[in-house]
């Protein structure tokens, strides 16, 4: 069976509704012990010393989360290549446990590769939004087969 979804389908300025995810605290924490163990991000009580009043979650536990929502949303029913990076990544406000947030994906630029026929380089930017929060983006390219590709 083809994929659904192949360079043609990823045009600028298509957005892309990745559903909702809610912030599990043990899995925010666990996640933070493991890989970003600072104390707002582990310890209750240094959460609610900390600027941010209460545990927060890592930023990398977020860009997790909207990873998720991507994978679940558009890789794996695409012709999905893998990415060669970004350049932006950026957390303008706090998460929380408990927090529902909204993922979403646009499609800002899409060229066919010039040294790897059947291959699209498609520049898409990542948000996570509380309401009206923007609490994550980030900016990378992601590589896309094309139709054509045989």
């Amino acid at each position: 069976m083809s994929p659904e979804l192949a360079f043609e389908d990823l045009i600028p300025g298509r957005v892309f509704d990745l559903g909702t995810a809610v912030v599990d605290r043990d899995e925010m924490v666990a996640f933070a012990r493991r890989f970003d163990p600072q104390p707002f991000h582990v310890d209750e009580e240094a959460g609610k010393a900390s600027i941010f009043g209460q545990l927060a979650a890592s930023g990398w536990f977020t860009a997790g989360l909207w990873m998720r929502a991507y994978a679940d949303g558009v890789l794996t029913r695409a012709t999905s290549l893998g990415s060669p990076g970004g350049d932006e990544i950026a957390w303008p406000a706090p998460v929380f446990a408990g927090d529902e947030l909204r993922a979403s994906m646009e499609v800002l630029e899409a060229r066919r590769s010039r040294s790897r026929p059947g291959v699209g380089l498609v520049r898409l930017r990542a948000y996570l939004h509380r309401g009206d929060v923007l609490v994550y983006r980030s900016t990378f390219t992601g590589m896309f087969g094309t139709r054509d590709a045989g």
